[in-house]
């Protein structure tokens, strides 16, 4: 008969394995020389060690295929981070978001809630997923311009983007750089309005001192592996009112009232006993829904990848903050030619890339530059959508633009972005800003 003493140590040889796999596999591709003009640098990319693979192996060992004890474990950590009552992990960033927008139009909030045809104000510089989840709950986007330096909503025009139909705020810490929050929360507050912070490129981004995610009333994270930290896809949403995490909840897990853990019988000590709609008394609480919700939720498997990253994120802003400041000093002399990015005034940005944009009437255009630094095997991308109203898909939805969106424009023309995460070293930096330099040089 196998005994429990014999199960622990066969998983404890079995995790050791995992350990030594690491050290043997993937530690000496994550630490292999760079050879500059032959090694890509990548704009973004996982770092780990052993601790992520031993945790991603031990959560396979116990089977628990959706969330357990590594989703609480990860889950409460984040809270713990952003001293906040709820974080709920899902499957990614992007579902934070329809998540986050879904819940402001549950009837449980009673007039405070979002109905077709409210208007919410956001931006169009940016990513897709910050906007679509406002159009499919039949809401209308207003957007407003940005400023070229910060990337971030242009305060001024918060007061012409206001309307009667004006319900909520839905706006992105542009690549970890935190908007006015002073401006924007007080004028969520003289309105009434909601607002959503979209943290997904800004985990450990501050403002006033005060981690960003926890200014709203509500705020979204992502774990895609380009951000701060990975679990592969997933994602959170972050709160600090009970009672909108209880219908964040319910929305992700299917839209059920319930709000029992997966495994879990008649924690909400009502199984059997109340009356709900038009159903008979005393039908199973486990299958009630009170909203038309999906399966937006984290595996444990996802989580225990997390719960690893996290024990280095201090670590990672730290040196995403280092890679940012050599990057500037080694492009100094070239502000005729490019918009450094500035940090917003009262914040110390966890920054999720170094964005450039290119001067008027240059001798070169965004996309030259950008096919000469990945000829030499330097990646970069563009700020995600650009223009998203002159996206193919977007180009028919009901919206209202405040001004000309001029800035935004600028940007979908002459703006890029380049890698500052912890994978970079200073001497890839330096190759990586060389050939910008040499570049401008050839076209002085």
């Amino acid at each position: 008969m196998t005994s429990k003493a014999n199960i622990s140590q066969l998983k404890a040889e079995i995790l050791a394995k995992v350990a030594e796999y690491y050290h043997q596999l993937h530690a000496p591709a994550q630490h292999a020389p760079f050879i500059p003009g032959k090694t890509r640098v990548n704009y973004a990319g996982r770092v780990f060690d052993e601790e992520e693979l031993v945790n991603l192996v031990d959560s396979s060992l116990d089977f628990w295929l959706t969330a357990g004890r590594y989703a609480e474990e990860f889950s409460g950590k984040l809270e713990d981070f952003f001293d906040v009552s709820d974080v709920v992990l899902t499957n990614s960033g992007s579902s934070s978001n329809l998540l986050a927008v879904a819940a402001l139009t549950s009837e449980s909030l009673g007039v405070r809630r979002l109905v077709p045809g409210d208007e919410v104000i956001t931006v169009a510089a940016g990513f897709p997923s910050t906007v679509s989840p406002i159009i499919q709950h039949r809401l209308v986007p207003v957007f407003v311009d940005v400023e070229i330096g910060t990337y971030n909503i242009d305060v001024s025009m918060l007061d012409e983007a206001f309307s009667s139909k004006t319900k909520a705020i839905l706006i992105a810490h542009t690549l970890g750089n935190p908007f006015n929050l002073d401006a924007v929360c007080a004028f969520a507050e003289k309105h009434g309005l909601w607002l959503i912070e979209d943290n997904c490129d800004a985990l450990g981004s501050r403002y006033r001192g005060k981690l960003t995610g926890t200014f709203g009333h509500m705020a979204t994270g992502s774990f895609y592996p380009a951000h701060h930290i990975t679990t592969g896809e997933g994602g959170c949403v972050i709160t600090d009112d009970p009672a909108l995490a209880r219908i964040i909840k319910s929305f992700r897990d299917w839209g059920r009232d319930c709000y029992c853990e997966g495994g879990e019988n008649n924690t909400c000590g009502c199984r059997f006993t109340k009356q709900y709609g038009t159903l008979p008394k005393g039908y199973d609480h486990k299958y009630v829904y009170s909203h038309i919700g999906y399966n937006l939720k984290m595996t444990d498997m996802q989580a225990a990848i997390g719960s690893a990253q996290m024990d280095k994120l201090e670590t990672f802003t730290a040196r995403r903050k280092e890679n940012f400041q050599l990057i500037t000093e080694c492009l100094q002399g070239l502000e005729d030619f490019f918009i450094l990015p500035r940090a917003t005034e009262h914040s110390d940005p966890s920054w999720f890339s170094y964005i450039l944009t290119l001067r008027e009437n240059l001798p070169f255009t965004r996309v030259e530059l950008a096919q000469y630094l990945d000829a030499n095997l330097i990646e970069t991308r563009g700020l995600f959508a650009g223009n998203l109203l002159r996206q193919p898909g977007y180009r028919n939805i009901d919206h209202r633009v405040v001004g000309s969106l001029e800035n935004t424009d600028y940007i979908m023309n002459h703006t890029l972005f380049m890698g500052v995460y912890p994978g970079l070293t200073a001497e890839k930096i330096h190759y990586v800003t060389e050939q910008i330099r040499s570049y401008v040089k050839g076209k002085r």
